[in-house]
């Protein structure tokens, strides 16, 4: 049996970095080699995130300078970012710096927003400031796995969790015809897709028991949609986007509605995402509204769909932190080393979260 893959997780101490290190420590080909967190580095692992210290018992995070050694010194691994917007691109761009003067060969998966556009200008239209890696945007792809049959670069962008859900709904609709390029999305997310660091939208007081939305028709996840839509299909789409705040932990409902071109009835629909999703192993299309308890905490998306010959509407439920993003990007590392896509990701949800 070859040697498992080190793995290394930089921003280690948010819930995608714990999701993230959940996911490696029951893996079959990666193994943990470090995980970085500049602010916190000698403390506990297991401190920061207790549900993990039976994996990570002895684990402490390490500071750049212990990172930038040991990916000097392996000839490979896989390099997983959960560092925040704007702080991610630059430490990247460090580090595949440090491992191409050493000759050592890092592949990355960017779970930031960082390396979502394929041009700084378009990052820095959305995020206000400038774009801390402009020369490497080149090497990254950003798609959503089951849109990307062959990837064309050694690194990966990974869509946010809205934007994961949207596309997984949308993008049959526009590449197969079926709708004209104006598309209506009703999201729903739960708190943990706020961050760890908790403010008034994600204060358990406040968004219980509550629903409300938020960023109508200006969510930054809007561009990223259209731009990953528009590589998937080559149609121009128009996303009207409304995002809610929902009173749960973990999870995404996405609604998505359009016109149709031509009468369809639902068992249609239902026939034609299943035809093209049929190579996807973690999209299931059933004929049920989906749950988002039938998905959290896993790396499966459920979809279903109504239509009534004038308008269909796609639903698709995800887990915010495991298919919308760690779990996303270990799919995408998977498929970059070769590995069986579905690799460390089949545990079902537990269905009574």
């Amino acid at each position: 049996m070859s040697a498992k893959i080190p793995a290394v997780v930089l921003g280690g101490s948010g819930y995608v970095a714990g999701e993230l290190l959940r996911l490696i420590a029951g893996h079959p080909h990666f193994e943990l080699a470090a995980v970085m967190s500049d602010s916190q580095p000698g403390e506990s692992l297991a401190q920061a995130f207790p549900h993990l210290a039976s994996a990570y018992a002895d684990v402490r995070f390490k500071s750049q300078t212990e990172l930038e050694k040991l990916l000097a010194e392996a000839p490979r691994s896989a390099v997983f970012s959960a560092a925040p917007h704007g702080v991610s691109a630059v430490l990247i761009d460090r580090l595949l710096t440090v491992a191409a003067s050493a000759g050592t060969h890092p592949r990355v998966v960017d779970i930031s927003a960082d390396f979502r556009y394929s041009s700084a200008q378009a990052y820095e239209s959305v995020y206000k400031h400038r774009h801390g890696a402009p020369g490497r945007i080149a090497e990254f792809s950003s798609a959503v796995p089951e849109h990307l049959p062959k990837l064309a670069t050694p690194h990966v962008g990974h869509p946010g969790c809205f934007a994961t859900a949207t596309l997984l709904a949308s993008v049959p609709l526009l590449a197969l015809g079926l709708t004209p390029p104006a598309v209506f999305v009703s999201g729903i997310t739960g708190s943990t897709g706020s961050g760890r660091k908790p403010v008034e939208g994600t204060h358990h007081p406040v968004r219980h028991s509550d629903l409300y939305s938020y960023n109508a028709l200006s969510h930054r996840h809007a561009p990223e949609i259209v731009a990953c839509a528009r590589a998937a299909t080559g149609v121009e789409a128009d996303f009207a986007f409304v995002p809610h705040s929902g009173p749960f932990a973990r999870g995404i409902h996405v609604t998505v509605q359009a016109a149709l071109k031509s009468p369809l009835d639902t068992p249609r629909v239902l026939a034609a995402l299943r035809d093209f999703y049929a190579h996807a192993p973690f999209v299931r299309v059933t004929e049920q509204a989906p749950r988002v308890k039938e998905v959290a905490t896993s790396n499966y998306a459920h979809l279903s769909a109504a239509a009534n010959g004038r308008t269909v509407a796609v639903m698709c439920v995800v887990d915010n932190l495991n298919k919308g993003a760690a779990g996303g990007a270990v799919q995408w590392m998977n498929r970059i080393y070769g590995l069986p896509e579905t690799a460390g990701l089949t545990t079902p949800a537990p269905g009574w979260t």
